[in-house]
């Protein structure tokens, strides 16, 4: 029988541990709230901004541009956005072990930008060309991040040190659902519009010369917007996997409880037949 003593150092660490986790839920539960805020308004300018910058790369005199123009792919680039902390169920490990799959499959030179620690933390102890990493994400990212990121994967494109740009992230859907994608990001990739779809447009000046000032813009948004997506992910994993570790933590302290119970009921039970023992020695004695 275990000992009462242990038990009960045991269901008083656990309870410790409970209030962490019900603390850190709490904490996951409000940053997630603002990091949907966040995405929910920033979602129709990035959709349309993709809109129209799918339509522009349509027009003949647009792939022209280094950023649209389709050419021979010789190296390839990931950038995977993980977060910084842990304590986040399998959302980290999923995102990374994707990305392992891609770099084994790939049969062309790759390199990798790891966006935020746990990515740079594991792949740096790996043998895989890292370009630059960056680490220390705000829970609420800003522009200036996103802009920092586009301007150096851009620079990577447009100096052919990469052919082809590719974003890992995992998309939100809600805080018990996220979808773990890989998706292109430089060169721009035009959308299959259907036949109900191709409307002819009246551009001025010409849609080169729009494609052109805007393409710097949208390659920020899609960076933000991808930023956006993973910190939601993360928090709604983080509060989800923090809600099973104190619902855990209460099965473990009543399951302790109940041995407590049992433990202290035996050894009182002993003291009982040992005191009736005892007696029953003097009596035999007189």
């Amino acid at each position: 029988m275990p000992n009462i003593r242990d038990i009960k150092r045991r269901i008083q660490a656990i309870d410790n541990i409970q209030h962490v986790t019900r603390a850190m839920q709490m904490v996951a539960a409000s940053k997630l709230r603002r990091a949907q805020s966040q995405l929910w308004a920033a979602r129709p300018y990035a959709h349309k901004i993709t809109e129209v910058v799918g339509r522009l790369a349509l027009a003949p005199q647009a792939q022209e541009l280094s950023l649209v123009a389709p050419r021979e792919v010789n190296k390839v680039g990931y950038v995977l956005i993980t977060g910084d902390r842990g304590l986040a169920g399998a959302y980290n490990a999923n995102l990374i072990n994707l990305t392992v799959d891609y770099l084994n499959k790939e049969k062309r030179p790759v390199a990798l930008v790891p966006v935020g620690g746990k990515g740079a933390q594991y792949f740096l102890k790996r043998q895989v060309e890292i370009l630059v990493h960056y680490e220390e994400i705000d829970d609420e990212p800003d522009l200036s991040q996103a802009r920092d990121l586009a301007r150096q994967l851009m620079g990577f494109y447009l100096s052919r040190e990469l052919d082809e740009v590719n974003l890992i992230y995992a998309r939100f859907h809600s805080a018990l659902r996220h979808e773990v994608r890989v998706e292109r990001f430089l060169p721009v990739v035009t959308p299959l519009l259907k036949s109900t779809e191709e409307v002819e447009y009246i551009y001025e000046p010409e849609p080169k010369g729009i494609l052109e000032a805007i393409l710097p813009r949208y390659c920020e948004m899609r960076v933000f917007q991808a930023l956006l997506e993973a910190k939601a992910s993360e928090h709604g994993a983080r509060m989800v996997a923090m809600e099973s570790a104190t619902s855990n933590a209460g099965e473990v302290i009543e399951q302790l409880t109940l041995s407590f119970n049992k433990a202290r009921q035996a050894a009182i039970t002993t003291e009982i037949v040992e005191i009736a023992t005892s007696a029953e020695a003097l009596k035999a004695q007189e």
